[in-house]
């Protein structure tokens, strides 16, 4: 039994250590986030200003569980810092986030590209909204891509994946966080068989871009850029989404097929999707100017024998 939770060193095993990290966030998460709900179902607000903050406070609790969790279960169980989870300002983190933004901008408008010209996509500028309606939805739309994108990249590639690397379990690690974050999206509207592989191999790019860096930064900007890009700038449901932006930069015909634009999930669900993400991996693989600083890379490389 012993041999089972502790390994040689009497450091629990990566395993367990994910368990524990993960179990107390889904419950400390649920229960502050359903007092939230509870808190604003009391307060007077318009559903204009209601809908944004029920979005916006999930997110931002989740990253702060998270984050406060990945430090305790890190500090106790393996010694290391906060700074280990990839959150604070160190050496290159701006440059890294700007890089995320570049790149996660350029993935989108590939898939966009690539489904415009075979003609599943028919883009127009938004006539229909004014200037005013469609700048605030840019601007406020921006703040909550950017706290869902702080929240899933904390979880998921946080400490739930920074725990196994520092075992040696790379690949596992991957394999783990890009299942639990495909199937994190597999109740949305209009999702297939299709869009949850799409999905899976997101989860991928998201952990590639944190190895490349071993900072969140990075892939967050990433994520942020491609959700933002995707709904209120091209007008594309994100991840079957449709609610974020009332007023989009572009509306988009989708006139199909599906199985190449996504349909009703947006351009996740489809095969220009599937390349764009595949390119943009290899490109962050074999991008010379993206390295990791080398104190987050010794504090999240195995130290030990595999646990």
């Amino acid at each position: 039994m012993n041999n089972l939770l502790f390994d040689e060193a009497g450091t629990l095993r990566s395993g367990w250590r994910a368990l524990v990290f993960f179990i107390p966030f889904a419950l400390i998460s649920f229960a502050l986030i359903g007092l939230t709900f509870v808190v604003l179902a009391q307060l007077p607000l318009a559903e204009r200003d209601g809908a944004p903050l029920r979005i916006v406070i999930p997110f931002a609790i989740s990253t702060v569980v998270a984050l406060l969790l990945g430090w305790v279960c890190g500090k106790y169980f393996e010694h290391v810092p906060y700074r280990s989870l990839g959150a604070s300002t160190t050496t290159g983190w701006l440059r890294h986030l700007l890089l995320g933004l570049v790149t996660g901008g350029i993935a989108i408008c590939l898939a966009v590209i690539a489904a415009a010209a075979s003609g599943g996509l028919q883009l127009s500028l938004n006539k229909l909204s004014s200037g005013t309606d469609i700048g605030s939805t840019l601007l406020g739309t921006l703040l909550i891509f950017a706290v869902g994108a702080a929240s899933e990249e904390t979880l998921f590639r946080g400490y739930l994946l920074q725990t196994f690397l520092r075992s040696g379990h790379l690949n596992f690690a991957v394999a783990l966080t890009a299942f639990l974050f495909a199937s994190a999206h597999g109740g949305n509207p209009g999702v297939n068989g299709l869009a949850w592989f799409n999905t899976l191999i997101a989860g991928i790019w998201f952990a590639v871009a944190y190895l490349k860096t071993r900072d969140l930064w990075f892939p967050m900007g990433i994520h942020l850029a491609w959700n933002w890009l995707q709904g209120p700038v091209f007008g594309i449901n994100v991840s079957g989404i449709s609610g974020f932006a009332a007023d989009p930069l572009f509306r988009v015909n989708d006139v199909g097929p599906d199985w190449l634009t996504g349909g009703e999930y947006g351009i996740e669900g489809g095969l220009a999707c599937t390349v764009a993400l595949i390119a943009s991996i290899a490109m962050i693989h074999f991008l010379p100017a993206l390295r990791a600083d080398a104190e987050l890379l010794a504090l999240t490389s195995p130290k030990r024998p595999v646990s």
